[in-house]
């Protein structure tokens, strides 16, 4: 779907093309380290792999970005977009978690003074 072969998947993520099937047809379980590995290599969001999920996943309510929590001005496509991939990225790019801390302190503020 993505127009990349299960080669090139393979080589981009350090695993056999033969991985990658057993990936796709379920005889292997990916784990979460692995699956963040894929959504940075096929550059998409991580919703990508459970799209058509029920709302209630193993008896926790899955919380919706639509509601009125103070993210409720987020959804679907907000989080899908190339600029909050390219910010989460940056962000995690930064080494120093005090730097971290306070670039996330930063932003908090100039978002509350919209």
């Amino acid at each position: 779907m993505l127009g990349i072969s299960q080669g090139e998947l393979g080589a981009a993520l350090g695993v056999t093309f033969q991985q990658i099937q057993k990936y796709e047809s379920g005889a292997n379980r990916i784990g979460a380290s692995r699956l963040f590995d894929l959504v940075q290599v096929l550059d998409v969001p991580i919703s990508y792999f459970f799209e058509g999920m029920p709302a209630m996943v193993g008896g926790a309510i899955v919380p919706d970005t639509a509601s009125d929590t103070p993210l409720g001005y987020m959804n679907g496509d907000t989080l899908r977009q190339r600029e909050t991939l390219d910010l989460v990225r940056a962000y995690y790019c930064i080494s120093d978690p005090g730097v971290r801390k306070r670039v996330m302190a930063l932003l908090k503020s100039l978002a509350s003074e919209e």
